[in-house]
């Protein structure tokens, strides 16, 4: 080895140490940065040159240390259990914000709720019928029938609101999702030219792993690592992202829930219209199942079943009361009257309107029974009880709400408590320790003093033997 081998030597040890401080203290810089993932220097030693010189004979030393690359600490495996976990999450994230925003619009059990209400209408008939024709129940009555047919259309009203804003929800998820395919083709591309430079592409790759857990979280991605450092994300088995391509994803279908039934909202391929994107988790997922219109069993859509419940309720009532009510006459004898009306342009819960106005359109005895017979009106109020009346079905709807809320918030905390615990997982390997950085830090700085102090001793090694060689004895 030549003399002036290990000052290559001592250099090269400076630099790494050198470049082990700069990385150490880039992983500081980025301690609370999101989804940053700690990095490393991977080292290796570079061995001794063979025999090339004559004379040259026994052991030879290395000559340092080579920097081979700057790795990126990420686990794939914890990446894709993060991603999966995200899907989950975000599914029934969506389902439990509908159930939620559903009971909140019921307000039952409550004294605003229509439970009360419904109490409140039956009691006044029996007020009627206890005072046939006198103003004060009658019109007690008749607020609160107006009340009930009140409470009915705007609960239908919130529910439909309530499809459209999660309508727009999705609309908004489905553009986030095309716009970080987007950057993660455009990501593809650079990180692909960066390592074929033999660069470093830490920092493209740390926001390229957000981009794709944001799909996941809102579509049920998958992704797939390949061998020129891109990434392929899959949905549902096709390529939503492949090298530097990205695809696009549109809605169809139902823009009210008035036309769900005949037009359910889809998810489809912008370039490939008519062909449904095959969802397997994500929040979309969640949305687009929120949205569903109802089906045979109440297994339909949340909003549309609940809006189904509220239209049955209404036709109950007014069929069951309004039969009762044709076969009784008022206190002046007019039959045949109706007391509910529904407007045929509406759904029921939304067009049911109270049709008299005042004590003498109120049928409350039987036909030739007298003006102060009360029979029809008690008949009326019986109404409530029994397994089919407009209570029963308005109890039995709200019971059935609540334990699919309740089931949705269980799923709801289990699918975000495995998610949380898949983050946590990879914090734990990919985040940065100050202690550890601390140490590597301390370590880097002694390799360097070391280096420099082998680079000083050859230094004045050679010029010993170049500036003094000779010079004994003059």
């Amino acid at each position: 080895m030549s003399t002036f081998g290990p000052l290559g030597t001592a250099y090269r040890g400076l630099s790494a140490a050198q470049q082990a401080m700069d990385l150490a203290g880039h992983n500081v810089a980025n301690v609370g940065t999101d989804g940053y993932t700690r990095q490393r220097i991977e080292q290796s030693a570079i061995g001794a040159p063979g025999p090339t010189g004559l004379g040259v004979t026994g052991a030879q030393v290395g000559q340092g240390v080579s920097v081979d690359r700057i790795a990126r600490l990420g686990d794939a495996l914890l990446d894709a259990s993060v991603r999966t976990t995200a899907a989950s999450a975000g599914y029934t994230a969506a389902r439990t914000a509908a159930y939620d925003r559903i009971e909140a619009t019921l307000d039952e059990p409550g004294d605003d709720g229509l439970s009360s209400r419904l109490a409140a209408f039956w009691s006044a008939w029996h007020d009627v019928a206890n005072h046939p024709g006198e103003p004060g129940p009658a019109s007690a009555l008749l607020h609160a029938a107006s009340s009930v047919a009140s409470m009915l259309s705007s609960g239908r009203a919130a529910l439909e609101t309530q499809w459209d804003d999660t309508s727009t929800d999705a609309r908004r998820m489905v553009a986030s999702v095309n716009d970080a395919a987007a950057q993660v083709a455009a990501l593809n591309q650079d990180i692909r030219s960066t390592l074929a430079r033999g660069g470093s592409a830490n920092e493209l790759i740390d926001s390229r792993a957000r981009l794709t857990e944001t799909i996941a979280s809102l579509a049920g991605a998958s992704v797939k690592d390949e061998a020129d450092g891109t990434v392929t994300v899959y949905l549902g088995g096709n390529a939503l992202v492949r090298g530097d391509t990205a695809r696009s994803l549109a809605l169809s279908g139902a823009t009210t829930m008035a036309d769900a039934a005949t037009s359910p909202t889809r998810l489809e391929w912008a370039d490939r219209p008519g062909l449904e994107v095959g969802l397997e988790g994500g929040a979309i997922a969640g949305v687009l199942s929120v949205l569903a219109p109802t089906a045979a069993g109440g297994t339909g859509g949340p909003i549309a079943e609940a809006a189904a419940s509220y239209d049955d309720v209404a036709l109950t009532l007014a069929t069951t009361v309004n039969t009762v009510h044709r076969a009784g006459q008022t206190t002046t004898g007019a039959t045949g009257l109706d007391f509910f009306r529904l407007d045929p342009s509406q759904p029921p819960a939304r067009g049911l309107t109270v049709v008299p106005t005042g004590a003498g359109g109120i049928a409350t005895g039987a036909v030739g029974a007298g003006a102060f017979d009360g029979s029809t009106a008690d008949a009326i109020a019986r109404l409530a009880a029994g397994p089919g009346s407009a209570d029963a079905r308005w109890a039995a709807f709200v019971t059935t709400t609540g334990g699919a809320a309740r089931a949705a918030g269980q799923q709801s905390a289990i699918a975000g408590s495995a998610a949380a615990n898949a983050r946590q997982a990879q914090l734990s390997g990919a985040s940065v320790s100050l202690d550890e950085e601390s140490v590597n830090l301390m370590a880097a700085q002694h390799a360097y003093q070391a280096a420099a102090r082998v680079l000083t001793a050859v230094d004045e090694a050679l010029d010993t033997l170049i500036n003094r060689t000779g010079m004994v004895g003059r």
